[in-house]
């Protein structure tokens, strides 16, 4: 079966086509710090088989994150914190991915001053944003930069920047969120130019041998919105910077799907993956085995994110294996589960 192919990217070799997406879990009590709750929920999808795990959206400064609960990489504590459950989930056969993020106009977090490209809040009720100065980019920039050398301290096999669901690249990449006059904003260049400096500062010290990822929104679903085509030039002109696309949609303004069904993302994912010839993850209500092999099989994506299905399910590789007869490693210690039938 495709699902149970591996798939190499660089260095990074991973042992199916399951990913588990970025997904906020709210959960860190102190400064962006993780605790017992996230090394028991990434090592359980390790342990369940997911090929490739991508934390959560981590903040790259303290106004950075979504909220005072996401996870942060800024800091000598949280890089020391984070190394352990990295090195668990690497064990158990998964390989790991970071999400680095800044979470533009839609940061929650109890910092005062909130930045955005322009100053447009995300909704009615919303804080007005911080128009972001060029200085203020800059700082930004060497703040992933700091990030991503933390996360290849820790022995993180990928990284992925958070150019998605309108936070602060997105904000940038969106002509809805971007009013800017100077050299970030109007055409599809400028509005494109910090995720092209973000990028290239990254890999200023993330390895060459390890894959970055970008995770984009294809489609704003508004009229004068950022398009599958208009999408498809930025990832040409960053393309040179990135192994991996990640496509998703939405999120820059409320504006919801017109309509959800299981794999509904995928016609903008295959679309983006033809465009632009890259290795692609898909994603999107998708939780049968059946539905990802057709994916995977007609060439649409080259994996397959599993968000809900996964929070519901850790084991859902393993349980995928049992039920379809497919010959695959289980782990040692629960091979019992696997060979006894009821």
């Amino acid at each position: 079966m495709y699902l149970f192919e591996a798939l190499t990217v660089k260095s990074m070799t991973l042992r199916n086509r399951v990913v588990m997406p970025p997904m906020c879990m709210y959960s860190s009590e102190t400064d962006g710090m993780p605790n017992n709750f996230h090394f028991t929920h990434y090592t359980s999808r390790a342990v369940g088989g997911v090929g490739l795990i991508i934390m959560e959206a981590t903040g790259v400064l303290p106004w950075g994150r979504i909220s005072d609960h996401c996870l942060g990489l800024w800091n000598d504590e949280q890089t020391k914190a984070l190394a352990p459950i990295v090195t668990a989930c690497q064990k158990q056969g998964a390989k790991m991915a970071i999400q680095l993020n800044h979470a533009g106009r839609k940061c929650t977090a109890r910092e005062k001053t909130i930045f955005a490209p322009s100053a447009i809040p995300f909704e009615e009720g919303s804080p007005m944003p911080h128009e972001m100065t060029e200085e203020d980019i800059r700082d930004t920039i060497l703040a992933f930069r700091s990030s991503a050398a933390r996360a290849a301290a820790i022995g993180f096999d990928a990284i992925e920047l958070h150019g998605a669901h309108g936070y602060l690249i997105s904000e940038f990449l969106s002509p809805l969120t971007n009013h800017r006059t100077d050299g970030y904003g109007g055409s599809t260049e400028n509005r494109c130019r910090i995720l092209i400096e973000t990028l290239q500062a990254i890999h200023e010290v993330w390895p060459d041998d390890k894959p970055v990822l970008l995770r984009v929104s294809a489609e704003d679903y508004e009229p004068e919105g950022l398009h599958p085509v208009e999408m498809a030039r930025i990832i040409e002109l960053v393309k040179p910077y990135i192994d991996v696309l990640d496509v998703s949609t939405g999120g820059v303004v409320p504006t919801p799907p017109p309509t959800l069904y299981p794999g509904y993302q995928v016609k903008v994912a295959e679309e983006l993956k033809q465009a632009s010839g890259l290795p692609t993850i898909t994603v999107g209500l998708i939780t049968d085995p059946h539905q990802v092999e057709g994916i995977l099989g007609e060439g649409r994506a080259d994996l397959v994110a599993l968000g809900r299905e996964l929070l519901r399910d850790p084991y859902w590789v393993l349980h995928t294996a049992r039920n379809l007869d497919v010959k695959y490693q289980w782990p040692e210690q629960y091979l019992r589960g696997f060979n006894v039938r009821k």
